[in-house]
């Protein structure tokens, strides 16, 4: 009787069963695997900026693998790292770090697979060849 009114009620239900489907919590690893990521990208930003105090320069390198046990220890010492508390940028990064390491280290303890323990893979790590076209 009412086929506009029956459309209509079908698109919004498949409407909402999308916004379920993509609104899913984000499960452990995600959530490190992105955090991780960010930080890295953080990390390569402020080395990059020009704005940025000289201490920047003598921070610890700052590669993630979350698949590397070795990252635990990583983290450790950049948010243990005595200098540069006072740059805003790298007082945040710390934070996030830290956020990092306490999510791995507790909520995510049971989730997460470490595939090596190569601490000289997050000092040198080998990154994929840039393309060029």
């Amino acid at each position: 009787k009412f086929p506009a009114m029956k459309m209509l009620l079908s698109l919004i239900a498949l409407l909402s069963a999308a916004l379920l489907t993509s609104a899913a919590p984000p499960t452990c690893y995600s959530r490190v695997l992105s955090l991780s990521k960010e930080i890295t990208e953080s990390f390569k930003e402020l080395q990059t900026s020009k704005a940025v105090d000289s201490c920047v320069e003598t921070l610890p390198r700052l590669y993630l693998d979350i698949h590397n046990y070795c990252v635990l220890a990583k983290l450790r010492d950049f948010v243990a790292y005595p200098r540069c508390d006072r740059v805003l940028e790298v007082s945040e990064l710390k934070e996030k770090a830290r956020s990092l390491y306490t999510i791995m280290i507790s909520y995510c303890r049971r989730d997460l697979v470490f595939l090596t323990d190569d601490c000289g893979a997050l000092e040198d790590p080998v990154l994929p060849p840039i393309e060029t076209s």
